[in-house]
């Protein structure tokens, strides 16, 4: 059932992929039988190889498709997605990946509970629970949420709705509204992957109010259910690289935040090289992750 209201807002979902068109076909599927339909669905594609243009043109004629003509990952796509979706004037923008499988209330229970706050404290983020195929929750999309001496009426306010008020969040379903967009602008292409989600709403929520919505559910399949501890060490880099910009680089964290994630970080990277038996592929992605974090910076955010 819908609520009253919620037609009169455009949502448009924004789906980043690149090939996987089988997981992609799965991911539209799912998002086309919402209970409450998504005004617009566009794919971000970068620069698939795999026949994902060819299946989207067959299958999926009612989406609209934007192709990138390179590869520029995770984050570059929802800054071009997000960036179509905003200058549409689309009122909320749904992101997620093409591995995000959404259940048919996924949206209308992003949108009952926004509607269930008061106008003026209506939350401008609202993040789905994300689990893995097993039913518990994935590693790797989980809120972080705000503490309750730092922000007392939010928090409150989000468990008197049966939500939990959060600092950062994954964009595996994430809806965000169009304002915080024009307020606070887009996410780092350079980032590339990982990351770009934790400084984007970081920067957004520490000054506004955004909820973990546990009424809404979406399945992140991936083949196993990982971290960035077991990525490979091509990929590990960018997790060193984006840490260290979000925190020379970015002012989305307080002083305090970058100590503790700073400290929680190195150990991360400890475990990791320790994991690896402190192979030299590892030691050379977490050494050039280090050297470009400190000498090199992310192009400007902005739209």
């Amino acid at each position: 059932m819908e609520v009253k209201g919620v037609l009169k807002e455009r949502v448009c979902a924004v789906v980043v992929t690149y090939n996987r068109k089988v997981l992609l076909r799965e991911c539209l599927q799912a998002l086309l039988g919402q209970v409450r339909a998504v005004d617009e669905i566009i794919v971000v594609d970068n620069a698939s190889t795999d026949g994902t243009d060819a299946m989207l043109a067959g299958e999926f004629a009612a989406v609209r498709v934007l192709r990138l003509p390179n590869n520029v990952g995770g984050a570059g796509g929802f800054h071009a997605g997000m960036k179509w979706a905003y200058e549409e004037g689309f009122d909320w923008v749904w992101l997620m990946d093409d591995d995000t499988i959404t259940e048919g209330n996924t949206l209308n229970a992003l949108l009952e509970t926004k509607e269930s706050f008061a106008e003026a404290v209506r939350p401008c983020l609202l993040a789905s629970k994300v689990v893995w195929t097993d039913g518990s929750l994935h590693p790797m999309n989980i809120s972080s949420a705000k503490r309750l001496d730092k922000d007392p009426e939010g928090v409150m306010s989000a468990a008197e709705h049966s939500t939990v008020s959060v600092r950062w969040a994954s964009f595996v379903s994430l809806l965000l509204h169009r304002n915080m967009i024009g307020r606070y602008g887009l996410p780092v292409a350079d980032y590339f992957i990982w990351n770009d989600d934790a400084e984007y709403t970081a920067r957004v929520l520490r000054h506004e109010f955004g909820v973990l919505v546990p009424a809404s559910r979406v399945v992140h399949k991936t083949e196993k259910k990982h971290t960035a501890l077991d990525a490979a060490p091509q990929r590990y880099y960018y997790q060193v690289r984006n840490v260290i910009w979000m925190l020379t680089r970015s002012n989305a964290w307080s002083g305090e935040e970058r100590t503790k994630i700073m400290l929680v970080h190195s150990r991360w990277v400890f475990a990791y090289l320790r994991r690896s038996r402190f192979s030299w592929p590892s030691i050379r992605a977490v050494g050039s992750g280090l050297r470009d974090g400190i000498f090199r910076a992310p192009k400007t955010v902005g739209l």
